[in-house]
């Protein structure tokens, strides 16, 4: 049985920061592109960073580039979000996930075939 589940989420104050962490298990973790995905009150699911399985390859949605860091410790089997310079639009429940073979694009939460349970962020003004 696969299991992602995150942690690391809670409250902090605007310009702080925060290290979102996905534990998996169940799948050959170091096989899968992993992502990070974000879902506010009332909004759509944004795609925010990915990482493929050797790491040599980090992908960032514009709303989150040169703030946030992804990062992978296949011997762990963990992926991790450094987040920093958190904005109160930054408040959301974040997602990992585990994408599988599929002609979807990165940014795409159809190509994603395992999710975590999500943890919340909550940034204050």
């Amino acid at each position: 049985q696969v299991q992602l589940v995150e942690s690391g989420g809670g409250l902090v104050q605007d310009g702080g920061s925060l290290r979102l962490s996905c534990a998996a298990s169940g799948l050959a973790f170091s096989t899968y592109t992993m992502g990070w995905f974000r879902q506010a009150p009332g909004k759509e699911r944004e795609f925010l960073s990915a990482i493929r399985w050797g790491a040599d390859n980090t992908y960032y949605a514009d709303s989150v580039k040169g703030r946030f860091t992804i990062s992978r410790d296949n011997a762990k089997n963990t992926v991790y979000l450094q987040m920093s310079s958190l904005k109160p639009e930054d408040t959301a429940v974040y997602y990992c996930a585990a994408r599988y073979i599929t002609a979807y694009a990165l940014s795409n939460s159809n190509g994603y075939k395992y999710w975590g349970q999500g943890t919340q962020v909550t940034v204050s003004s």
